[in-house]
């Protein structure tokens, strides 16, 4: 008989944003009437930029002629996207890299919880809490969780490092040595930063414990203060230590075209049980071309024209946009009298619920008394209890409007 993997028994039995969708629907049949606000999943709705949508155009023509048709493009991207990528991203910050450390996907979640892949079962893990759920999710998939103490919300083979108003979001140093250590900045879900004194600790940390950094860069396009990096490769000596996730998600509204890029420096290496040093960037390529066939022709054509001077001034509109609805909402929460994190580097808000009210209880009582839909913060992780994340991907004048419903709820 076939054998299930038993460690996804492990899993609760839903993903987050599943539960917030059901709960959703509940009241929409009960209150069929009521209009909802949803600044919960962080979905964008800003149209593509035009530019990508004519390159789009260009590449579906150029399949239909046999001298321009494209089948199989290459597992790791094409040149044209990857050079593109490495002078518009990396090359304007100083970074250098080569085409074949960067390789394209269908969106920076599904390589951040695929990188697993190459990395041994019995790895110890750290985290930074409250968390983007994908990363403990394939760790609990993979065998390197533990087991769940629901009491607490945390797996024992997993180290927390919390990230509250009370250490100003600054997840503290290890004192002990952790083998695989996960970093979102800008950070999902609290949308707050780290200074590059702060990021530089973490390299150091690393070199010195010869640990392995998960760097998710996914919302660094939305970064307006000077001293917050962009790339962990900003900082000296990251190369050896660090993987880098990028998307175009949220930078130019990809959510529904899928496309991402993953940087795996050829100079990154871990080891065998027998202390051999092993190249993770050969590793990532082995394992992307058995079990991926690359994003699509005209996904990347897309994506290549975001770095043409009219894609880039079309995404910078568009990142404006939300970044002036993170400002709207960050002061009308203000208003209201609640304590407000995020919205200042990132797209997101993150919002303490008043009289340590239970952050489900909040999202509820949001939901069914102001029709504002966010997502309830202990659903990041333990340290997201007693907190609640808005995003301000919406159209503005539902940002607005929702900001009033609050304000009069409160």
């Amino acid at each position: 008989m076939a054998l299930v993997n038993e460690h996804f028994l492990k899993l609760p039995g839903s993903y987050l944003f599943s539960d917030i969708a059901k709960k959703i629907n509940t009241f929409k049949i009960t209150h069929p009437q009521k209009e909802i606000i949803r600044l919960g999943i962080g979905d964008v709705t800003r149209p593509l930029p035009p530019a990508c949508i004519e390159a789009m155009h260009k590449a579906v023509e150029e399949l239909a002629a046999a001298s321009t048709f494209h089948g199989y493009g290459p597992e790791q991207g094409y040149d044209f996207l990857r050079e593109a990528i490495i002078k518009k991203d990396y090359a304007t910050r100083g970074i250098t890299l080569a085409v074949n450390e960067v390789f394209v996907n269908d969106g920076a979640k599904s390589d951040t919880g695929n990188i697993g892949d190459i990395l041994r079962h019995d790895n110890s893990v750290g985290v930074t809490d409250p968390i983007y759920p994908v990363y403990i999710d394939s760790n609990v998939m993979s065998g390197r969780s533990g087991v769940l103490d629901p009491n607490t919300g945390k797996w024992s083979n997993i180290t927390y490092m919390p990230c509250t108003s009370e250490n100003n979001f600054i997840p503290e140093i290890p004192k002990k040595r952790i083998d695989i250590v996960y970093l979102c900045y800008p950070n999902n879900p609290t949308g707050t930063t780290l200074t590059k004194a702060e990021l530089k600790k973490w390299v150091d940390y690393a070199l010195a414990n010869d640990t392995l950094i998960l760097f998710d860069a996914a919302y660094e396009a939305y970064i307006q203060e000077p001293d917050v990096p962009h790339s962990i490769y900003e900082i000296k000596g990251a190369k050896r230590c660090a993987i880098e996730f990028r998307s175009f998600s949220k930078t130019a509204g990809f959510t529904g075209v899928r496309c991402g890029y993953t940087v795996v420096p050829k100079e990154l290496t871990a080891a065998t049980l027998t202390g051999e040093r092993v190249s993770l960037n050969a590793l990532w390529n082995r394992r992307q071309c058995t079990k991926f066939n690359g994003a699509s022709y005209i996904t990347q054509r897309a994506a290549e024209a975001i770095y043409s001077p009219e894609g880039q001034q079309q995404i910078q509109e568009t990142i404006d946009y939300y970044m002036t609805n993170a400002r709207i909402m960050r002061e009308g929460l203000e208003e209201a009298g609640l304590e407000v994190y995020g919205g200042v580097n990132a797209p997101y808000i993150w919002v303490k619920t008043p009289n340590n009210t239970p952050s489900w209880r909040f999202f509820e009582q949001m939901l069914y008394e102001a029709n504002v839909v966010g997502t309830p913060g202990v659903g990041f992780g333990p340290s997201g209890e007693g907190y609640i994340r808005l995003t301000a991907f919406g159209e503005r004048a539902n940002c607005i409007e929702a900001m009033q419903r609050i304000k009069n709820w409160l």
